[in-house]
């Protein structure tokens, strides 16, 4: 493991009763690039910035290619400038009164003016902006001074990168084409990287492993898909994606058994917990609006109480008979109206399940 860190715990009041982070362990190959989600305060900059020598460990390790960079046992906390790792943030923080080139060239001050130039031009090509190496930061557009920052982080050769929430002031469509680039450039360069956001679509374009962190703990560490289709926790499965918990029993069927739900029986014999998995077989089982399918012929009906446009489709919330409510995408030509009952069905690969809640 390139990156690893295990049972990491950062806290700013030793007496309070939670810890800003709390035991977090990870691991990153060597040209991973890993992403931290979750809600706001849920720990994921302050994991970062310990990563990054920031903040003190109280508990636990960090570690680059089995070399430690800070061990609370041991007492070491390597500083910063010593941990070779390249930062990128929100706010830029870019020198006003020097050209871009200067911007990218102020952490390779210790190579020769030859050499300098040469990195400067070579990692300024690499971002796209090779053409704009004598203008001033406020010159450029908010993606271009990105650019400039991640040129910068770049140009010392980092054995990591931290990124830390760096396209949240931009715009939704400039951040995802800069993911998109970003993830291209990291990949291109063999890079390990460490990146925070709260977009779950950036997360998405950008990683190879995913962790969602609540009130300080890390809740899943997994690819994409796996989160998505087999969360980890009730958290995490309602952290990602569109979707409701739904009240259900399991019951035993031939060869498994079978989930029981207000829009029909659901299988999935790999998958599916036995009935005693839950006391009485109750549960929870997570609809998420892709398994919802709009079939007028269903016998099941629901009566659409929101809906929004999201140009190829539309997500509805759906109200059964019953009170419990789904949601659903349904292509955008279907464009039924608010407080139109029409058919529904299930079509779930995956059947996630949780204790059943109140």
């Amino acid at each position: 493991m390139f990156l690893e860190l295990e049972r990491v715990e950062v806290r700013y009041d030793t007496s309070a009763s939670r810890a800003a982070v709390d035991a977090v362990s990870l691991g990153l190959q060597c040209g991973e690039v890993g992403v931290l989600i979750g809600p706001s305060g849920c720990g994921k900059t302050s994991l970062l910035r310990a990563v990054a020598g920031l903040e003190r460990l109280c508990a636990g390790r960090v570690s680059i290619d089995g070399a430690a960079l800070g061990d609370f046992s041991l007492g070491l906390h390597l500083p910063p400038e010593e941990r070779q790792i390249g930062m990128v943030f929100q706010d830029y923080a870019l020198f006003p009164h020097l050209s871009v080139a200067q911007n990218v060239a102020f952490g390779i001050a210790h190579l020769g003016p030859a050499q300098r130039r040469a990195r400067t031009r070579e990692v300024l090509d690499l971002v796209g902006l090779g053409h704009a190496e004598k203008r001033a930061p406020h010159e450029l557009s908010g993606g271009q001074q990105q650019r400039v920052a991640l040129a910068r982080a770049l140009a010392p050769r980092p054995r990591l990168l931290l990124l830390d929430e760096p396209f949240s002031s931009l715009d939704v469509d400039l951040r995802e084409r800069l993911a998109q680039e970003l993830r291209a450039i990291l990949k291109g360069l063999k890079i390990t990287a460490l990146f925070v956001t709260h977009d779950q679509f950036e997360a998405f374009a950008i990683g190879d492993l995913i962790g969602v962190m609540n009130k300080g703990v890390l809740e899943q560490w997994d690819d994409a898909y796996t989160l998505y289709h087999r969360p980890a926790t009730r958290f995490v499965a309602d952290f990602i994606g569109h979707g409701v918990f739904a009240h259900a029993q399991i019951v035993a069927a031939p060869g498994g058994s079978i989930v029981r739900t207000p829009i029909g029986d659901l299988s999935d014999m790999l998958e599916c917990p036995l009935p005693e998995a839950f006391e009485g077989g109750l549960c929870d089982v997570l609809l998420r609006a892709d398994d919802i399918v709009h079939d007028d012929a269903a016998p099941v009906k629901a009566c659409i109480e929101r809906k929004a446009f999201r140009g190829s489709e539309f997500l509805y919330t759906l109200r059964l008979g019953s009170g419990e409510r789904v949601m659903a995408h349904v292509p955008s030509h279907h464009d039924h109206q608010v407080g139109e009952w029409i058919g529904i069905r299930a079509q779930v690969d995956h059947v996630v399940t949780f204790a059943r809640q109140a």
